[in-house]
């Protein structure tokens, strides 16, 4: 079975982004995805480019922060922030135009910075919101990049990072046995999402989950890659 160990949010802020390379580093992170409208966007840059083995894609955001693009009128709040939260799918569907145009700034930034795009997935999971489906199709065959696994993909497994995403290493789910419990799926790839991170004032004050990614970067940095995970 092909796993990836995949960190969200690389950039958000210079503690998770330090985190996701201690797990990196000395545990058994592959890969993580960047942030272009992060708090350290830039640090992240530099600390992927001084650790080449780590594979990063981008963290495609709608629901949190600012736009990179000056105008998106019918994405943003009158304080210029996006206007979508993580409970997106009981919002109104967005204007795909403008979040085409967004997503593109966001995934030429992304190029702008040397980096290779290994692969695209989202804050919040927000690109398998059922409006956007056809956009995100539209982005993987053009960009020439996989996509992580949602279940408004399902019929669209040539543009699939993987065969399914593994989401309940978080919380009450960061624990030792990880392995164990993905190796019972009956599939041939998986992703399995993580959020390590070292929390600094700046996490305390944009996000609710804090002191787990530390648990997390222990958890990571413990548990050893068993012999049956193909390596890539």
């Amino acid at each position: 079975m092909r796993v990836e160990i995949n960190a969200d949010d690389f950039g958000l802020t210079k503690g998770v982004t330090d985190g996701i390379i201690e797990a990196h580093q000395n545990g058994c992170v592959t890969s993580t995805t960047l942030m272009m409208n992060g708090l350290a966007t830039s640090y992240a840059v530099e600390k992927a480019l001084e650790n080449p083995k780590l594979k990063v894609g981008i963290h495609l955001v709608l629901t949190w922060g600012k736009p990179l693009l000056s105008s998106a009128p019918h994405l943003v709040k009158s304080d210029g922030t996006f206007k979508f939260t993580s409970n997106f799918r009981n919002m109104e569907a967005p204007n795909i135009s403008e979040v085409e145009s967004e997503w593109r700034a966001q995934l030429e930034a992304y190029l702008a910075t040397g980096l290779p795009l290994d692969h695209i997935d989202s804050h919040h999971h927000v690109h398998g919101w059922s409006p956007l489906k056809n956009l995100v199709i539209k982005l993987a065959k053009e960009y020439h990049v996989p996509v992580r696994y949602t279940d408004s993909l399902a019929d669209h497994p040539e543009i699939c990072w993987t065969d399914t995403l593994w989401t309940d290493f978080y919380k009450e789910g960061v624990t030792d046995n990880l392995f164990d419990v993905i190796q019972k799926q009956n599939v041939q790839s998986i992703e399995v999402m993580t959020h390590p991170g070292r929390v600094d004032e700046a996490l305390r004050k944009i996000s609710s989950y804090t002191d787990d990614r530390e648990k997390e970067i222990e958890i990571l940095s413990r548990i050893e890659i068993p012999d049956w995970v193909e390596s890539k």
